[in-house]
């Protein structure tokens, strides 16, 4: 890291970077969107298929009782993340536990969990106020990628690392067992694993994006870029390769557009703004292109990139 942003600020002085990228936290946060851009996009594919939408919203939510539990256990108030993933993992896996066992509804199932986590939450954050920062509290609700240091990104990293090592020998399997359950149980398969072993992916790299994206939107990168991309792609692999570009995309752009432009906007709501505008653009684009019964130049890279998949994913 200490190379990279060495050759990052000679750039800059060199005139061939922006100045932007003279500042070591820059570049934290651009390695940091690099890595959970593509992992958040890939994963919102999966969410669409299994309909989970609300789900990640509810772990993120949840992050905020578990920063509470964390700091009262004594951890640092800047990274509680012992108690941060604990509490998100075990409120997450119970979830999906009493989905399984119970004939409630999922989305009422998800906002009783979702009220539980933000009253916890709340009547915990009260005990730790005078521990903690407000502009502390603000970076978790929104995020803040600018002030992600490398321990958070080693954290990011090791996760990263341990959903893309799953999700190769996985994917087909989840997939297949969110489209067709009976059909995945025909074949032998552990539905009841691969659901278990999927909602705990979703919580880690929820945990690992909360600074970046904050607990507020963390869902929406999850399920912006997967919805852009279902609208302009007919192939699974396609899916899966365009939503990680698009996250990837929004990312990168969300992070430098406010620094550039010196616009006082918190990172997380920046980088979903620009996903979101992606969206707009693909809706536009396909309700003029099926009323004028014609393919658009957008389309055309969509199919570039039904091409590259077939020939990567294959």
């Amino acid at each position: 890291m200490d190379t990279l942003r060495l050759l990052a600020s000679q750039g800059a002085e060199a005139g061939w970077l922006s100045e932007s990228f003279s500042y070591a936290f820059m570049i934290n946060a651009l390695v940091a969107a690099l890595l959970v851009g593509p992992l958040l996009g890939g994963l919102g594919t999966l969410v669409i298929a299994k309909r989970l939408a609300f789900f990640s919203e509810a772990v993120g939510h949840a992050a905020l009782t578990g920063i509470a539990i964390g700091v009262l256990l004594g951890e640092p108030p800047e990274n509680p993340i012992i108690g941060l993933f604990c509490f998100c993992m075990i409120f997450a896996l119970l979830l999906h536990f009493v989905r399984n066992r119970t004939a409630v509804p999922y989305d009422t199932l998800v906002g009783v969990f979702l009220a539980v986590a933000l009253a916890g939450g709340a009547a915990l954050l009260m005990y730790v106020a005078r521990k903690i920062n407000i502009h502390m509290l603000e970076n978790v609700l929104f995020g803040s990628i600018l002030t992600i240091t490398d321990f958070d990104l080693l954290v990011l990293g090791l996760s990263c690392l341990l959903i893309i090592v799953g999700l190769m020998f996985t994917f087909n399997r989840i997939l297949l067992a969110s489209i067709s359950p009976d059909i995945a149980k025909v074949r032998g398969y552990n539905t009841h694993f691969y659901d278990y072993l999927f909602v705990m992916m979703i919580t880690l790299v929820t945990i690992a994006a909360v600074k970046i994206v904050g607990a507020v939107l963390v869902g929406a990168l999850l399920l912006i870029p997967g919805a852009t991309a279902r609208l302009m792609t007919k192939s699974m692999g396609s899916f899966v390769l365009l939503s990680s570009f698009l996250a990837t995309l929004s990312c990168i752009i969300g992070t430098l557009l406010p620094m550039e432009l010196k616009w006082p906007i918190p990172s997380g709501a920046s980088i979903i703004l620009v996903s979101a505008s992606f969206f707009l653009i693909a809706t536009v684009t396909r309700i003029v292109g099926e009323n004028n019964d014609e393919k658009n130049d957008l389309f055309t890279i969509c199919d570039w990139f039904n091409a590259i998949s077939k020939h990567v994913l294959t």
